[in-house]
């Protein structure tokens, strides 16, 4: 494991590990962020084992709402909140495409997407071709971490390459809202408030 600087250079190492099925850990507007491809089963697979968790969804960062749309259904709805919120902290939980494989939804017909709003991260996915996953970089059951340290502390064995951007912005995840029923449903309170969402 290597923690680098975020360097143009080092994004560039960090997206071809991505795209070999290595795991890679790197800055978001929330946390940091502990990422491989999500179209690589593999990859998938060694990333749940990194966390150490009883399985649970992994979200999906994307380098822009096209890119999104080649994993997932968005409904007109949908549209208006990420033309509002992204790039930004708000996770959109969605019908997914047949594209994105059941191991990442843990065999759920939904998946939580986002654009984060950070250079780096937008950087990093965009050299990734364009998705990436967003889940945060810690153990199960531990604190996310802020820090390109303490995401080494907790993930170090574990990945190939740590980009280190500095503290994160937000250093909360984002908020998660579930668009799959008609009426929306909040299912983690972050940086973007329900009311915010709702009038739009």
């Amino acid at each position: 494991m290597r923690i680098l600087k975020a360097t143009a250079e080092n994004i560039l190492a960090a997206s071809k590990i991505v795209r070999r099925g290595g795991l890679v850990v790197y800055p978001t507007d929330t946390v940091y962020g502990l990422g491989c491809d999500p179209l690589n089963v593999e990859a998938v697979k060694r990333l749940f084992k990194a966390k150490g968790e009883r399985k649970k969804p992994l979200p999906i960062l994307a380098s822009d709402i096209e890119h999104v749309e080649k994993i997932a259904y968005l409904s007109e709805r949908a549209r208006k909140i990420a033309a509002r919120f992204w790039p930004g902290p708000l996770t959109l939980v969605v019908p997914k495409k047949p594209a994105l494989p059941d191991v990442v939804t843990c065999n759920l017909d939904s998946v939580g997407v986002r654009v984060p709003r950070h250079d780096i991260a937008l950087h990093l996915i965009h050299l990734s071709k364009g998705l990436l996953v967003g889940t945060s970089a810690n153990k199960t059951g531990e604190k996310p971490s802020q820090t390109a340290y303490e995401a080494a502390e907790q993930l170090g064995k574990e990945v190939s390459i740590i980009l280190d951007g500095g503290p994160t912005a937000l250093g909360t995840p984002s908020t998660v809202v579930d668009l799959t029923s008609e009426k929306p449903k909040i299912l983690r309170e972050g940086p973007v408030r329900l009311e915010d969402i709702l009038q739009i």
